[in-house]
């Protein structure tokens, strides 16, 4: 693949990525400001593809463009970048190991787990005392043992609000891309093997 093809497919998934995060949906039983949107799905997809370089690029454009219409101050858009670079690089270094389909999906697990962990720590120091700024820690946690009696204070909010919530959008996250990745990455070096065919005939 050129040089030219990378960027012009990594400027297509990071659209494609930034109009999803704007669809978000809440979890049964899940603290109600925790919410999945699919954009990560793409961003994953795209790391398999082209590598971890181009999909890093795809987070850090839909997490820029998202700035401009942010309700965390920035701390949110930080947050979903720190949380997705972690779940790509690790699930792309462990896949490198052993290109197969069981190594895939052992590197999005891995990755969903390493995501889940850098979850725990970013809304600890980021999202959390941002949100303090503007409603008591009380209201917060008020809000999640509304869904979940057992959170009652930060430490449930972390182990039983934010871990599985994470560990089940890793989950859907790499559903998502081991349904779609094969297809996709096929099409896309049909497309590059047509184009350059089409080059040697000219």
């Amino acid at each position: 693949m050129t040089k030219t093809s990378k960027i012009t497919y990594t400027a297509i998934f990071a659209a494609i990525a930034t109009i999803l995060m704007y669809v978000e949906f809440p979890l049964p039983f899940m603290p109600p400001f925790l919410k999945v949107d699919l954009s990560g799905a793409v961003v994953l997809i795209g790391a398999f593809i082209f590598g971890i370089g181009p999909a890093i690029t795809m987070i850090g454009i839909k997490d820029v463009i998202h700035l401009f219409q942010t309700q965390t101050g920035g701390s949110g858009e930080l947050a979903d970048f720190l949380m997705l670079s972690s779940l790509v690089i690790v699930a792309v270094l462990v896949y490198r190991a052993h290109k197969s389909r069981k190594m895939a999906v052992m590197g999005c697990l891995l990755g969903t787990l390493a995501m889940a962990c850098i979850a725990m720590l970013t809304n600890y120091f980021l999202l959390i005392p941002f949100y303090a700024q503007v409603m008591p820690l009380e209201a917060i946690f008020a809000a999640c043992t509304a869904v979940n009696p057992y959170v009652t204070g930060m430490q449930g909010y972390l182990l039983l609000g934010v871990l599985p919530f994470n560990l089940i959008k890793g989950g859907i996250l790499t559903l998502i891309t081991m349904l779609a990745y094969k297809k996709l990455s096929s099409f896309i070096k049909s497309k590059q093997i047509d184009f350059h065919h089409k080059q040697q005939i000219n």
